[in-house]
């Protein structure tokens, strides 16, 4: 399969290492605007766009995907403001699309604990939930795309709260996001549900980016050939149905 890395960060240089390792043929590096201009002012292989660029730049990098007829993979964050928007863009122009907050096959696992947990607890009282993420100093975005995902399957599924703060809200109704930046910390992610006799803990931490890029690849892998607006639950249901 041919792969478009866009973003030559540690992420791309990690998923760069994996389409290699899998077989796959990277026919460009386009880091910046100037690079997508160069690339479209050649006769360009079709391929499947694998992008980990910056949030300010992803919307336009969408939407010259859109344009061009190139699929695109995206673990940027950070632009999910204009997530109808995006999502209601790909329909019109008949794209190929697979966005992931996170693409660690370990964290949709942990999704879906969340999820069920959720439900759960969703009929109990007595205890206030909260999530702490950790992440490098790099990171631009806070919360991170994966905080607001797992924010978002709690309150889907808990009447009593209507939305995520980051930090402390007084507000009862809101799910507190404390998100802190330190060091060369991969991702670290907890949900914790605390009352006055006890503490439920879920929690996922990554050791490395290996497991972000593999399943970026994975996903470059199904999209190939599918139209329309996809992501990891679909990818983790084809794969639960192999089995």
């Amino acid at each position: 399969m041919n792969i478009i890395l866009s973003g030559y960060g540690r992420m791309g240089k990690e998923v760069e290492q994996v389409c290699l390792n899998r077989n796959h043929r990277i026919v460009a590096v386009v880091d910046n605007e100037n690079d997508w201009n160069r690339l479209f002012s050649t006769n360009y292989s079709p391929a499947v766009v694998i992008d980990f660029s910056m949030p300010n730049q992803a919307i336009s990098i969408f939407k010259q995907c859109f344009e061009r007829e190139l699929p695109i993979v995206t673990g940027t964050t950070g632009w999910y403001d204009k997530f109808e928007f995006i999502k209601e863009l790909c329909h019109k122009k008949n794209g190929s699309f697979f966005y992931a907050p996170n693409f660690s096959i370990g964290v949709n696992i942990f999704f879906r604990a969340n999820s069920f947990l959720a439900k759960l607890m969703s009929g109990v009282n007595n205890y206030k939930v909260h999530i702490n993420e950790t992440h490098h100093i790099h990171k631009i975005d806070a919360p991170s795309g994966t905080a607001i995902a797992t924010a978002n399957d709690i309150i889907n599924n808990n009447k009593k709260l209507i939305a995520w703060s980051l930090n402390d809200d007084p507000n009862e109704s809101s799910l507190p996001i404390y998100a802190t930046r330190e060091g060369e910390v991969t991702g670290k992610h907890e949900v914790i549900y605390e009352s006055n006799v006890d503490k439920i803990t879920l929690g996922h931490e990554a050791k490395n980016r290996s497991g972000f890029a593999l399943g970026a690849v994975m996903a470059a892998e199904f999209l190939d050939g599918k139209k329309g607006f996809y992501s990891m639950t679909e990818l983790l249901d084809e794969l639960e149905s192999k089995n």
